[in-house]
């Protein structure tokens, strides 16, 4: 098989939903998909759990700043509780963004930073990665035709999102704490109240 002959099409092995043993997977989910998605559980009677996922503690407000949170997967299946074993995804029209663009997944290059990347636990990527692994990204793009244009709508809204937090930071609106002990941190997470940044 050719490189070019490459095009991305899903397994339906369901790794992207689930829990991997010594993995720290995370579905990271934006406060406007969140809301979404507990709406539907509640109606569907599903137990959806989510955690705070991305945050920033705002020292000068005494807050905690909420980008992301994911989707907790400690459940009885080990995984998204909108995944079914027969049909998939249930709510695969409102997805989250993470969901659409996977395998392309956004890697955390530093805290104001993110880069498209490979789930390399998916197993297309792993039935290919002999193929995969010396890819440029033009054909990172062709052979994920589909999710390509989420995962940079992904990233978009991502830089957006930090733009807004670097803007209000300028603005002398927020003080994030380059250096934080790790102590003073949790204290902070536990005492302080969240406030979520969003963006259209």
């Amino acid at each position: 098989m050719e490189l070019t002959e490459l095009k991305y099409t899903c397994l339906k092995y369901g790794t992207c939903c689930h829990e991997i043993i010594g993995s720290k997977k995370r579905i990271p989910i934006y406060p406007k998909e969140a809301n979404i998605l507990i709406e539907i559980a509640k109606k569907k009677g599903i137990a959806f759990k989510i955690i705070e996922d991305l945050v920033f503690p705002d020292i000068l407000n005494k807050k905690i700043l909420v980008v992301t949170y994911k989707i907790r997967l400690d459940n009885e299946t080990q995984g998204c509780p909108f995944y079914d074993k027969k049909n998939g995804c249930t709510v695969q029209e409102i997805k989250p963004l993470a969901c659409k663009a996977y395998p392309l997944a956004l890697k955390q290059v530093d805290a104001f930073n993110f880069e498209i990347s490979i789930d390399p636990l998916c197993n297309y990527v792993i039935r290919y990665y002999d193929f995969l692994k010396n890819t440029d990204f033009d054909d990172i793009k062709e052979i994920f035709r589909d999710e390509y244009p989420k995962a940079l709508e992904h990233l978009e809204k991502n830089k957006k999102i930090m733009l807004k937090i670097k803007k209000l930071e300028y603005k002398n609106k927020i003080e994030i704490s380059r250096q934080i002990m790790l102590e003073d941190f949790n204290k902070y997470l536990k005492e302080w109240e969240r406030e979520e940044i969003t963006t259209n």
